[in-house]
């Protein structure tokens, strides 16, 4: 069984037993952390959309926090005299997916 979660103004696919990095959830390692906003569940026989995810529900435990690999940004002028020289890192939080509970059964 799959789900498709929506966290951090981005949508995933995770599947249980699955670990993904999200955006910076402000809780601390270790909790277990409930997402309600689910766009579709998944799985063998098909799909359940809409007002059949009533009350699905992705649980997970947050394994670390950290931050990604620099990103550099570069503005370059050629015959201008302008170069402007950034780097950003984003902070992520890495989460294990551990159970899937689907909706309404209707």
């Amino acid at each position: 069984m799959y789900a498709v979660l929506v966290t951090g103004g981005k949508q995933y696919r995770v599947m249980t037993g699955e670990t993904i990095r999200v955006e910076k959830l402000e809780t601390e390692a270790g909790k277990e952390i409930k997402f309600d906003q689910i766009l579709m569940l998944g799985d063998g026989e098909g799909v359940k959309l809409g007002d059949a995810l009533k009350g699905a529900t992705v649980t997970a435990t947050v394994k670390s926090h950290g931050r990604a690999d620099k990103v550099r940004i570069i503005k370059f002028r050629r015959r201008k005299h302008h170069k402007k020289q950034m780097g950003h890192r984003q902070h992520y939080t890495e989460i294990e997916i551990t159970g899937i509970a689907g909706g309404d059964n209707k």
